[in-house]
Formats: structure tokens, C-alpha cells, sequence
């Protein structure tokens, strides 16, 4: 039988969806490793990755029960989430390739801004940094900063945070980038198997019955 066939596709589509779940079992896996061995100690963090985790293996799930029973609604479902999901990674990988290092700075300072004290200071601790940017606009939040990091470096002399950050940050940016969008093509792959599949006749079904 031909690739855009009912089998075909039900079995496309069934391979991609356990694919993700693979993915967001992994992801949770992960966060719940990393938790454990006190690698990321935010729970802001481990939270947010567990519900990506979550919400992957709930969409792979609605896809792959869809697809085992031809089911019309839960394929319609999967294909509308899989496509709004498809256009915010989208948009969120191309934001992260286009990034340039001004604006890194400023996406650091906002995020440096919301963090607690604790996890500032984990942060300081495992890069061996203190402060974000000494810098003369930063200077006040350095100064407050300088006094509650608990970095090895502080009695020697220390490098701020964001200029260790800022030279890796680039390279991160690119990697999420372009795992984003490789991701987002799957998606968009996701929602055109799901299209063809839904208008597909199953051949177990009455044969003048469409569905």
C-alpha cells in the first residue's frame, strides 16, 4: 500500500506520537533526576520542565488513541493543539536564533530580577560568580548582590554572573533554536498525518460509510 493510505498513515502517525511521549517521559524523567541530585534546585525550574513533560505526553496520548481508533474528534483536537503549539515553538525557536547580545543582556537582567535570593545564590555557587553586571546603571543591585554571595571566589576576585552567562548564552540560544524548530517541523508533520488520516476511509468500516 501506498505512503498516503489508511495503514500507512495510522502507522506514521502512531510512531511519531510514541516518539513524543518517549520525549516527555524524558523530560520529567530529567527534571525529577536533576532534582534529586541537587543539580536544579529551583522549583520554578523543575516545575516548568515537568509541565512540558506533562502536557507533551497528554497531547501524544490524545494523538496515539485517536489514531488507533480513527477516532474524528480526538484526531480534531490533536491536530488544532499540535498546530497552536506548532506556531508558538515556532515563533519562540526564531526569536531565540534572531536574539543578538544586547538583548541577551536585558533577558538576563529581567530574569536575574525575578529570581529569589536563594536561587541567586545557588546560581553564584555552581558558576563560581557573584553579582550579575558591575556595571554603573547595575551598580547598586551588584553592591546588594556582592554582600549575600556565599561563591567560593568572594574573598579572591570574582567575575559577574552575566559575563560568564553572556559567553555561552549565544551558543545555548542557537542549540534551543534549532531543537526548537526541528521540533516545530515535526509538529507541523504532526497536524498534515492527522489531516489526511481523519479524511481517510477505514476499510474495516462499511465500505459506503465515509468518516
Amino acid at each position: 500500500m501506498v505512503c498516503g493510505g489508511f495503514t500507512c498513515l495510522k502507522n506514521a502517525l502512531c510512531a511519531l506520537n510514541v516518539v513524543y511521549m518517549l520525549v516527555g517521559l524524558l523530560l520529567i524523567g530529567v527534571a525529577a533526576w536533576g532534582k534529586g541530585f541537587g543539580i536544579v534546585s529551583s522549583i520554578h525550574i523543575i516545575g516548568g520542565v515537568i509541565a512540558v513533560g506533562f502536557f507533551l505526553l497528554l497531547i501524544a496520548i490524545v494523538g496515539l488513541i485517536g489514531a488507533v481508533n480513527h477516532h474524528q474528534v480526538l484526531l480534531f483536537f490533536y491536530m488544532v493543539i499540535l498546530f497552536f503549539v506548532f506556531l508558538f515553538q515556532f515563533g519562540v525557536s526564531c526569536s531565540c536564533l534572531a536574539i543578538n547580545r544586547e538583548q541577551q543582556g536585558k533577558l538576563l537582567n529581567s530574569s536575574w530580577e525575578m529570581m529569589g535570593n536563594t536561587t541567586k545564590e545557588n546560581v553564584e555557587t555552581q558558576l563560581n560568580c557573584c553579582g550579575l553586571f558591575n556595571s554603573t546603571a547595575d551598580r547598586t543591585h551588584y553592591e546588594s548582590d556582592f554582600q549575600h554571595c556565599t561563591a567560593p571566589c568572594k574573598n579572591t576576585q570574582c567575575s559577574t554572573c552575566g559575563e560568564l552567562m553572556l559567553q555561552h548564552a549565544g551558543e545555548a540560544l542557537r542549540i534551543l533554536g534549532g531543537v526548537g524548530l526541528f521540533f516545530s517541523f515535526t509538529e507541523i508533520l504532526g497536524v498534515w498525518l492527522a489531516v489526511r488520516y481523519r479524511n481517510q476511509r477505514d476499510p474495516r468500516a462499511n465500505p459506503s460509510a465515509f468518516l
